[in-house]
């Protein structure tokens, strides 16, 4: 299996300022390649970086230029890297546009950074694209579900599985 794993920023991309005087974050290097590296595995994975945006700054016109490079890829199971704002908008608008097998993840904490949820979101994120039929599925905080079966808490932030 061929997996293609697309940066377009957020927390898990997140890195120091690398100019001096520097006070905020840049979105560097793909985390999902470090993890990826330091990973015993045997798959064949292709990386993009796309959009290199926090995803509050993401627009539909942004969306869709995810939609549509999505579409182009020979490969047809997608990881997606993004930051966990827009995690849900992000997939219920990719659900609309693709019919490939998409798992988007994000981090609480950079992935550079101590204690950061990354290394465990992306392992998540391979493990589903292996098992998972075409769709769009959410993998964080130890949940991985199809995109509307999922909702964040706005008081804790984090990420809860909807009754059925």
């Amino acid at each position: 299996m061929k997996i293609a794993v697309i940066q377009t920023g957020g927390t898990i991309d997140k890195d120091y300022p690398k100019s001096m005087g520097g006070d905020a974050f840049e979105i560097g290097e793909p985390a999902a390649k470090r993890i990826f590296a330091g990973a015993k595995h045997s798959h064949e994975v292709v990386f993009y970086e796309l959009l290199k945006k926090d995803s509050l700054d993401i627009t539909n016109t942004d969306g869709q230029l995810l939609a549509d490079f999505c579409n182009g890829l020979n490969e047809q199971s997608i990881i997606i890297t993004l930051g966990s704002d827009t995690l849900l908008e992000t997939a219920s608008f990719l659900a609309e546009r693709t019919r490939k097998t998409i798992i988007l993840t994000a981090s609480m904490i950079p992935e550079r950074f101590k204690d950061s949820d990354a290394d465990f979101n992306l392992g998540m994120a391979v493990a589903g694209i292996q098992l998972l039929d075409s769709g769009v599925y959410v993998a964080i905080q130890g949940l991985i579900a199809p995109w509307q079966k999922l909702t964040r808490n706005q008081i804790s932030g984090q990420f809860e599985l909807l009754n059925s």
